[in-house]
């Protein structure tokens, strides 16, 4: 009976009988002992072949990366038990070529005894530290299908792992990932629930939830009190501080639950309330055991309570201090797109002229020159949506239609390209009201948009008629 593991066999002989080859000859051309070779063509039982082995053969007889693989997923399976040695390096060498094929095909017989999760939960989390991010999404995908025990820790982090990999600027994605996360995030370890809580911030920003903003704020500062008020008691313990394993500095979770519950109370037009807790992060150096590190974090958090507390106030009316604000944000450049985005929407609000200022920043705003999207991790989109939306709203409101149509329709285009339905709705609905002001021109790259939005039926009905009244 000639089964896989034969065929490779066969295959290999065919190959060395038509390239001429003896075994010893062979041998040295792959770089593979004669003893060897000989064992996994001629033994009996025949001795198993290593994938590396494989490849050496393959290359010595002028095939491509990958021969014989779909084959070779048996030999990974000696008398139908698994041999997580040789399956192991098989599905590492499956990721660094691409073959997904052969790696679900082995997981599929490694799924016939699910205790084997916690082997493959094992090598996710390997490629996972090694930054291979993707590469570990099968393997995760595979613990959560196959899991036995629901509320498990290792379920939670492979949860977690696909939601992080999951988020993108692509605000629907994002928010189908958190829905799918979101029952597992309180199963993670305290160190991991930490950085979720961040991630999903991120995504409430960019959708523009301020409710669950604040609600999300609100465990981040009471998880990350409690567990500095643990940390602390350790550090004057007698014994030696071994802290807690975060992937950001302590002193950054408990800063940001408070700067983020700012931002979402700024947004809900709470503005004395986000007052409040800007003062609770604008002077965190009494925060005990901070390294540099965390002493530049401190430093950092300083400098937005400062930013921060000038847009309150903008935002509330109060525009003496305005030229001190640009002033500041020409020597932060990091904060000129936050910053602008306050001082546009204040501008429509209550009425002052900020073209001087936007004369200044235009490089950054209209990106006329390379803009490090590292300034702006994770919401680079959303910033540039929003701040576009808001200047359109500043240029119609003086006038100015045709540098408002045009902005606006870059609003409306990153809109789209986010797959936010919300803002989608807010710019056909701000075009539409000054639509007699545009140009053809303008008209007709409305309408292009527009036409490639009709296609999703997520912001529009099946037949291209918009829910837009």
């Amino acid at each position: 009976m000639i089964t896989n593991t034969t065929t490779i066999r066969l295959e290999i002989e065919k190959g060395i009988r038509q390239k001429g080859h003896s075994l010893s000859s062979f041998g040295k051309l792959a770089g593979i002992n004669r003893g060897i070779i000989s064992g996994i063509l001629n033994g009996n039982p025949p001795k198993s072949i290593s994938i590396r082995q494989l490849d050496l053969m393959a290359e010595a007889l002028g095939h491509p990366e990958g021969w014989m693989y779909e084959y070779y997923v048996d030999e990974c399976f000696i008398n139908e038990k698994a041999d997580w040695r040789r399956i192991k390096a098989f599905l590492l060498r499956c990721t660094e070529i691409g073959r997904y094929d052969c790696i679900q095909a082995v997981l599929d017989r490694l799924m016939e005894d699910l205790s084997n999760t916690v082997s493959v939960f094992g090598l996710a989390e390997e490629l996972y530290e090694e930054g291979k991010t993707q590469e570990s999404l099968p393997f995760y995908e595979c613990v959560i299908e196959n899991e036995k025990h629901q509320h498990s820790e290792r379920l939670a982090i492979a949860h977690y792992r696909v939601f992080r990999a999951s988020i993108s600027d692509d605000t629907e994605k994002s928010l189908r990932a958190v829905i799918r996360f979101e029952p597992y995030r309180n199963r993670l370890p305290e160190n991991l629930i930490l950085d979720a809580l961040l991630q999903l911030v991120n995504v409430y920003y960019n959708f523009q939830d301020w409710n669950l903003l604040e609600n999300c704020a609100d465990e981040l500062i009471t998880l990350s009190t409690s567990i500095y008020n643990v940390e602390k008691e350790k550090m004057n313990n007698s014994k030696p501080y071994q802290s807690l394993d975060t992937k950001r500095e302590l002193v950054v979770y408990y800063g940001q639950g408070r700067l983020i519950k700012a931002v979402a109370l700024e947004h809900l037009g709470r503005y004395e309330e986000a007052k409040k807790f800007i003062m609770e992060y604008a002077d965190l150096s009494w925060f005990e055991g901070l390294n540099e590190t965390g002493k530049q974090e401190v430093e950092k958090f300083k400098l937005y309570a400062y930013a921060n507390l000038h847009s309150i106030n903008l935002l509330m009316g109060n525009i003496e201090n305005l030229t001190e604000y640009v002033e500041f944000i020409e020597k932060n450049p990091k904060e000129i797109l936050p910053s602008m985005l306050i001082i546009t929407k204040a501008a429509s609000q209550y009425n002052f002229n900020i073209d001087s200022i936007i004369e200044k920043f235009e490089d950054v705003i209209y990106q006329k020159k390379h803009l490090d999207k590292n300034l702006y991790p994770d919401v680079y989109t959303s910033r540039y949506m929003v701040l576009y939306y808001q200047l359109s709203i500043y240029f119609f409101k003086n006038k100015v239609y045709n540098s408002g149509a045009d902005i606006l329709l870059q609003s409306l285009a990153l809109a789209v390209k986010a797959f936010n339905k919300n803002r989608i709705l807010d710019c056909i609905s701000l075009f539409e009201n000054f639509k007699s002001y545009a140009s053809m021109q303008q008209i007709e790259a409305y309408e292009t948009i527009l036409r490639g939005v009709n296609k999703n039926e997520k912001i529009f009905g099946s037949n291209g008629t918009t829910y837009v009244s």
